[in-house]
């Protein structure tokens, strides 16, 4: 295997020479589309990844993709050797599963998550793994987004100065790059919906249950799923139907309802008539972002689909009772996860979360350099499970019951929608992230468990900003359908990354 970020000398030959190989045994042997398609993603990734604007948006890659892509599109199997980069919280047999920190850089457990041997099964070729945000963001409430020890800093393709939001950085900035045909995101409370949205692509994180959580590098068995991050919502749903599936370790996938495939009448799609919850009080205060937003409510409507304005403040009660279960739960599953894995051959294998927190304090100068751990610190002594279970039923129910199924149902509508988040704020390790808590509104679906979709609905000069698709429980096949049909209607031109620093248009 290639690991991306450590290959940055001797590219442009490497590549030429690579180049040269592939033309001429392309001559004597024709490869399949998928396995043409594998060599130029792979190109790609050294020349933009590894070098030129250096994205640092793949930790490693896999340079005999191109052979599995090949064998799976000859095998006929569904996804026909589509290639997918797998964030690194998610195991792969061939790759270490580091979750960006160095404390895990020797964790090669040799196994599939059930999701990536669901993929295999289903023509997908695994090319890589992806950077993110390290411990997906869960270690300090003062991070960098996209920032990880393994892997550094993931840079925004539309803007390298800019964020790529987090946790899933690296698998939104590497589809928006065309690094390869899909990604997979994890996300417990907005880690696919931002980086998709702020990278200017497709993401979809699903009902909790649809995908198995078995070998990932676990935050909160109550809202953590993994996810498609495409550059089409056929994609997303043609790649959430290759990983999604029961899973005997993970009881809430026996409990899911899930659609025997996911594209399924999305070429047919259609808004005619559909009632759409409009979130005013969650569109933010930027005039710029409330034009881009008008826009793509016109878009709606010329669709046929029927608006309704909904003014709505949520109960502030859930995400206080919701931040209680990630603490609680974050030790007791990593816990879980961390034993489940095989001793390093090299130094010694982590056992708790205790333990990575005593390797965060030894090793602070590499991992700690531009911000702490406190929340690592709080969780570990989050211990009162009385008051753990108190807090999650509170924020279960405010979340879905009073919350989503509430605005469904008393304004009779379908879906609701909103714009996912504001564009690219400027990188910043020293001072940490710059997110504006007035757009969005995405947490009650994380919380719930209820899927969102984010689809790219134009730009803020130059900088992608996506529309965010809400719907009940299990309306996952819904909820894509009408993010097809919206992607149909969409009038908005969408800008291609320019793998520069932002400019202001015309200068």
């Amino acid at each position: 295997m290639t690991t991306s970020t450590l290959a940055r000398s001797g590219v442009r030959a490497g590549l030429a020479l690579l180049l040269a190989t592939t033309a001429t045994a392309a001559l004597a042997h024709p490869d399949s589309a998928a396995a043409e398609a594998a060599k130029a993603q792979i190109a790609r990734i050294q020349m933009l990844d590894d070098a030129g604007p250096m994205l640092n948006a793949v930790i490693a890659f896999d340079p005999e993709a191109s052979k599995h892509a090949n064998e799976a599109a000859e095998a006929g199997l569904p996804l026909e050797g589509r290639t997918v980069l797998v964030k690194d919280n998610i195991e792969t047999r061939e790759f270490a599963t580091t979750a960006g920190s160095l404390a895990l850089k020797d964790n090669m457990t040799g196994r599939d998550a059930p999701m990536i041997a669901n993929l295999r099964a289903a023509g997908g070729v695994v090319l890589g793994k992806t950077n993110l945000s390290e411990w997906a963001n869960i270690r300090s409430d003062n991070s960098t987004s996209g920032w990880s020890a393994v892997g550094g800093l993931t840079r925004n393709p539309h803007a390298i100065d800019r964020n790529t939001c987090g946790s899933s950085s690296g698998s939104g900035a590497a589809i928006a790059a065309g690094f390869a045909w899909g990604a997979i995101g994890t996300e417990t409370n907005g880690s696919i919906t931002c980086p998709a949205s702020i990278n200017g692509i497709v993401g979809f994180k699903p009902s909790v249950g649809i995908v198995s959580r078995t070998h990932v590098v676990p935050i909160s068995s109550t809202q953590d799923t993994a996810g498609p991050m495409t550059r089409t919502v056929y994609d997303a749903a043609l790649l959430l139907t290759a990983i999604a599936g029961e899973d005997p370790a993970d009881p809430v996938t026996l409990q899911a309802k899930r659609a025997r495939s996911y594209t399924l009448g999305l070429d047919t799609a259609s808004l005619q008539g559909v009632r759409i919850g409009v979130m005013r009080d969650q569109v933010g205060n930027r005039k710029d972002l409330t034009a881009v937003f008008n826009t793509a409510l016109a878009d709606l409507e010329r669709a046929g689909a029927v608006l309704v304005d909904i003014k709505f403040e949520p109960n502030s009660q859930m995400y206080g009772d919701s931040f209680t279960v990630l603490m609680f739960e974050l030790r007791e599953e990593m816990g879980k996860y961390l034993t489940s894995i095989p001793a390093f051959k090299n130094g010694e294998t982590p056992r708790s979360l205790a333990d990575l927190i005593a390797f965060n304090t030894a090793n602070a100068d590499t991992e700690m350099r531009w911000f702490g751990q406190e929340l690592f610190e709080l969780a570990e002594t989050t211990t009162d499970r009385a008051a753990y279970e108190t807090a999650r039923a509170n924020a279960v129910r405010i979340a879905g019951e009073e919350t989503l199924d509430k605005l469904l149902a008393e304004n009779n509508v379908q879906f609701l929608v909103v714009p996912t988040r504001e564009a690219a704020w400027v990188s910043d390790l020293v001072n940490g992230d710059k997110f504006n808590g007035s757009v969005g509104f995405g947490s009650p679906s994380a919380i719930a468990g209820y899927p969102h979709l984010t689809v790219p609905m134009g730009a803020i000069e130059g900088l992608p900003v996506g529309i965010s698709i809400m719907g009940a429980k299990w309306d996952d096949h819904a909820v894509l359908k009408a993010g097809a049909a919206y992607e149909k209607a969409r009038t908005a031109k969408l800008p291609a990354p320019s793998f520069k620093r932002w400019e202001p248009a015309g200068e």
